[in-house]
């Protein structure tokens, strides 16, 4: 027997009956399905230190389970003392089963462990069904060790779907068992 995410299971079993019924889909091939999650981001202050780029693309890759890339600037800007091809960041692109492991994680564990957290602000939607937010420090996510931490800096969580409005998106992530604040 091969192994399924417990969220992917939940897609199938529970996620997509309810949409079907909420928004009158005649298939269940209509139904919105998460296609990725990318995590990004930047370190503006990596000109100075290249170092704090190798750990964060260190922490990237603990925190998605999967090998992040670093990110270079595409052009010259002298305000920032920026050159092109400098490393200013790191990303990751989640699909299939890391991505349903992923969010598991950040459903359940990460996101309580926010200080004050009253939920998720529903404002984050790009108007074609996709979710951006953003988490203000890594060490949120317990696969960071406190003591090895450089610096503490946030990162941006883009959530990618199928569907092609906002309110099915919402639905979708809901479902999923998102924590958001307040109904639309």
């Amino acid at each position: 027997m091969s192994y399924s995410p417990r969220l992917k299971d939940k897609y199938e079993s529970e996620v997509v009956p309810a949409l079907m019924k909420q928004f009158n889909y005649k298939s269940s091939m209509q139904v919105p399905k998460l296609v990725k999650i990318s995590l990004n981001q930047g370190v503006g202050s990596a000109i100075t230190d290249k170092k704090l780029l190798d750990s964060t693309v260190e922490e990237m890759t603990l925190i998605a389970g999967q090998k992040a890339v670093k990110t270079y600037s595409k052009k010259d800007i002298s305000n920032f003392k920026l050159r092109k091809g400098m490393g200013i960041g790191a990303r990751v692109t989640l699909r299939r089963e890391r991505m349903y492991e992923f969010l598991d994680r950040l459903i359940s564990v990460s996101l309580p462990r926010v200080r004050d957290f009253r939920g998720i602000n529903d404002k984050g939607f790009d108007g074609r069904g996709n979710f951006n937010m953003g988490v203000t420090e890594q060490l949120i996510f317990p696969e960071i060790v406190m003591d090895k931490v450089n610096k503490i800096q946030g990162m941006n969580i883009t959530f990618v779907t199928t569907a092609n409005t906002d309110e099915e998106a919402y639905a979708l992530l809901k479902e999923f068992g998102f924590p958001f604040k307040n109904k639309k």
